[in-house]
């Protein structure tokens, strides 16, 4: 609605805000009548609300002043942190409510209250921009806004109605919206959420919010009902005061709700005109996915029916593409970002909406029982078990990588880290038992994604070699130990109900006749999926497929495996590098930053490391090795490049810029390997060792014989390290606190100093003007901190810029991004340009598409 201007007040000497209407606004709404409105709330007089000082018009443009506040808003907290304490944000709740009771007895209703609007002041709140909106509506311009297609209110804080045009908007508007608020503060997102305005509005009006406890265990239940009380549909339901709704959150004077009002779905009498056609096209989708599971008359479908459903909690998914079905082909579990972290989303394919499950934080590579009651998976280096529902994990085991099978008595057989065996656990808990271990004479690395066969007795498992053309798919006999062979160069083996045993190879699903008593292979292979998200260094394919023949699956396209590589300033100002979206990683400025180095992984195959002239945009391809190679740092000089080459670990290796000299190991050995820093000086190179339980930080020289030194081991994750340019601080981030966080730490003797860079998360930290500042990334944001270079002391982050940039919560990795030394030029890796749809792609009688495929009616067959 306005443009602010940080002002001074010269009469006063002090500094104000000062708001400026939008002309477009002032056109319609008229300059005189919204000043008489507005200072209506000039007299309003309360700790917790801003005041007006001034207004009025000059050279046509209506302005307001209202005090200038050190602090930052609720929305600022909230991005930062996502979750407040509860005990805190029920008292920012209650603050608030004291605000809206004292406008409420004079007269005056907020209609816009949110995060943007609450400042926070010494930790207290105090609520903006009071009265603006009821100016704005009143009169003969609230109807001119409305035909302009201009609204007022924010739709995920909006009550119902409002979101219907309700001319007479009453306190209890305010009530609402102070819940959604509330609810924002406890859970990290309102209670009803969109890709569009019209999404969010439709589900205000049709759906009920989901439980706060189920999300998070620790809130009182009486601030639950408060809170769901405050989100009634109806007005009358609502509490009848914000004094009331703040007794609810001190335990005083709370209400009990209808007893069906958790069930309630109807459509609200005053609403039904507008909800209508949203409720008709929610029956037209919900009786297509009805028929498509169901089939016509309760019969079998002769063809299959193909659908997308969307994931509308995904902001994102991690580079390990996980998708399941439960057993009877009706939710699927889907692994997403969302919060910045990895969950696991449900989404019920005869319903609209899909939810977080509760508890599955964090949660990587998951597996369902057999009743699809339960979901297994690894995180924070275990193995847990959760209620689909959501609820508390259940720790099983340790466990750093998970990906396991779960049989009918309760036998979960999983992976235990990325160089382990198979490992056996009970469900109901115990001590876990090594099943297998890899073969390394004839190169294998690992055995990964299991799947018990129907005898409960044969294990089809993932023997991993590098590159992934040499993995073979084998079967186990749990008895007597006898391994075979099935596949040669394919991934995460499936064995579905029709007779079929399915694998991935280069973003393809691929299906061989395969007799499952005789545990062999009866025929040749078909492409039958040509289009599923895979992660190319483990083999995890993004589908899955159901008893009953359901197939789901993760598309490439939507999994987001293509970026533009941008270079933006200080300010977030962008321009493009490479004028197309590809496959790929790592950007790094050569010393001269005249050059760029950069992974690019084809379609099919590994990747490889080349290199890109700024100046002509000229490319020329370093690397060119069966073994994928990628995560290139630049030597001082700008020379050579020391990059990682998985064989089948991550060793390092140096070859010249220009290509034109061959590889030469810099080190390898029994365990991973990730570049970090080169130093300013070009002496040292700091890199990450993965070891079992976690990964620790090591140097290593650059000129003479190399000798690698560790130089900090705590047991957690540690990665990224950053040597600064006087070599006397390493920047790293770690998992440690419980979430991943930026440090300093003296070097080389890692017991002198310690800091905390970054708070509400961080990783990837890189050194700029001369080692007295601290980039880093912080989700899809770049922070920076500024650093005393001879005390270590560091001042509090700042954002620099935000955009849709590739941020993957898989941190210990190599880094995703670069900038200039002098602090001013970043490259970064975009989402590209447009919408890309967060779904999953669903066949329902799936397998007579299935059977025509590999009997050769089907479109491809295996080369």
């Amino acid at each position: 609605m306005a443009t602010v201007f940080l002002a001074h007040d010269v009469r006063h000497d002090r500094k104000v805000a000062l708001k400026v209407l939008r002309p477009e606004l002032s056109a319609i709404l008229g300059g005189e009548r919204f000043l008489a409105e507005i200072k209506t709330t000039a007299n309003l007089q309360h700790p917790h609300i801003l005041s007006l000082f001034d207004s009025g018009e000059a050279d046509g443009l209506v302005y307001y002043v209202m005090p200038y506040v050190e602090g930052e808003s609720l929305r600022d907290r909230l991005t930062r942190d996502k979750q407040l304490p509860v005990d805190e944000a029920v008292r920012i709740a209650r603050e608030v409510a004291d605000a809206l009771d004292y406008a409420h007895q004079h007269g005056i209703v907020h209609r816009d209250i949110k995060p943007e609007n609450i400042l926070l002041h010494g930790g207290h709140a105090q609520v903006a921009d009071f009265g603006i909106a009821l100016a704005a509506s009143r009169g003969e311009g609230g109807t001119r806004m409305t035909e302009t297609g201009m609204s007022l209110g924010t739709p995920q804080y909006m009550s119902p109605e409002q979101a219907m045009g309700e001319r007479e908007i009453t306190p209890r508007a305010d009530i609402y919206a102070l819940g959604c608020v509330l609810y924002e503060m406890l859970t990290a997102e309102p209670p009803f959420t969109g890709a569009t305005a019209q999404a969010i509005i439709a589900r205000v009006m049709t759906e009920e919010p989901r439980s706060l406890t189920l999300q998070r265990r620790t809130i009182p239940p009486h601030v639950e009902d408060a809170v769901r009380t405050a989100l009634e549909k109806l007005p009358a339901d609502r509490f009848a005061s914000a004094a009331e709704f703040a007794a609810a959150l001190d335990g005083r004077e709370a209400r009990s709700r209808p007893a069906a009002a958790g069930a309630r779905t109807s459509v609200r009498p005053y609403a039904r005109t507008a909800v209508v056609p949203w409720v008709l096209v929610g029956a037209l989708a919900l009786t297509s996915l009805w028929l498509a599971l169901r089939g016509v008359n309760g019969g079998s479908m002769s063809g299959s029916m193909r659908f997308a459903a969307d994931l509308d909690q995904a902001q994102g998914f991690p580079s390990t593409p996980s998708v399941l079905l439960t057993p009877d082909g009706r939710t699927a579990v889907v692994g997403a970002v969302a919060g910045r972290r990895n969950v696991l989303l449900s989404r019920r394919l005869d319903r609209l909406e899909t939810s977080v499950i509760a508890g599955s934080e964090g949660a990587q590579r998951a597996f369902l029982s057999p009743d699809g009651r339960w979901v297994g998976f690894e995180a924070r280096g275990k193995l847990w078990k959760l209620p689909i529902e959501g609820g508390t994990p259940v720790a099983l085991a340790d466990s750093r990588w998970g990906g396991g099978t779960w049989g009918p008595d309760g036998t979960i057989i999983y992976t235990q880290s990325y160089q382990s065996g198979l490992w056996r656990v009970s469900a109901a808990g115990g001590a876990a038992s090594a099943v297998t271990t890899p073969d390394s004479a004839s190169g294998e690395l690992a055995h990964w994604w299991p799947q018990l066969l129907p005898d409960g007795r044969h294990v089809l498992f993932t023997a991993y070699r590098a590159p992934m053309t040499r993995a073979t798919i084998e079967v186990l006999d749990l008895e007597t130990g006898a391994r075979r062979v099935l596949v040669q160069g394919g991934v995460m083996g499936r064995y579905v109900a029709s007779g079929f045993l399915l694998f991935a190879r280069d973003e393809s699903v691929l299906a061989v006749p395969f007799d499952v008593q005789r545990q062999a292979v009866t025929g040749a292979a078909a492409v039958v999926v040509d289009d599923v998200a895979m992660n190319y260094s483990d083999g995890f394919a993004g589908y899955d497929v159901s008893p009953s023949g359901t197939l789901v699956l993760l598309p490439t396209s939507v999994a987001g495996t293509r970026f533009q590589v941008v270079e933006a300033d200080r300010r977030g100002v962008e321009r493009a590098v490479l004028a197309d979206a590809d496959r790929y990683a790592n950007p790094r400025f050569s010393p001269d930053q005249r050059r760029m180095s950069i992974d690019i992984t084809p379609a099919r195959g590994a990747s490889d490391v080349w290199v890109v002239d700024l100046i002509r945009s000229s490319r020329t391809r370093v690397t060119s090795e069966e073994a994928s190679d990628f995560g290139a740092l630049w030597t001082a000089d700008g020379r050579d490049l020391v990059y990682m080459s998985e064989r089948p670990l991550f060793e390092l290796f140096r070859r010249a810029a220009d290509g034109s000299r061959a590889p030469e190991q810099l080190l390898g050995g029994q365990h991973d390997r990730i570049l970090g820093s080169i130093s300013a000086d070009g002496r040292l190179l700091a890199f990450t060792l993965s070891v079992a339980n976690g990964t620790d930080l090591w140097t290593v020289s650059l000129r003479g014989p190399p000798s690698p030194r560790q130089y900090l081991a705590n047991g957690f994750l540690l990665g990224h390290p950053a040597l600064s340019p006087d070599g006397r601080w390493m920047a790293f981030d770690s998992d440690e606190s419980g979430r991943v966080e930026v440090y300093v730490q003296s070097f080389p003797d890692p017991t002198l100093t310690r800091r905390q860079v970054s708070s509400g998360g961080g990783s990837e930290p890189l050194w700029t003007r001369g080692g007295r500042e601290l980039v880093f990334r912080r989700g899809d944001s770049v922070m920076a901190a500024t650093v005393e270079p001879t005390t270590g002391a560091v001042g509090a982050p700042a954002l620099l810029f935000a955009g849709p940039y590739d941020d993957k919560p898989e941190w210990t990795g190599p880094r995703s991004y670069d900038v200039t030394p002098d602090g001013e030029r970043f490259l970064l890796l975009r989402w590209p340009t447009g919408d890309v749809r967060r779904q999953v792609v669903i066949t329902t009688h799936w397998f007579d598409e299935l059977r025509a495929r590999v009997e050769g009616r089907g479109e491809r067959r295996e080369p």
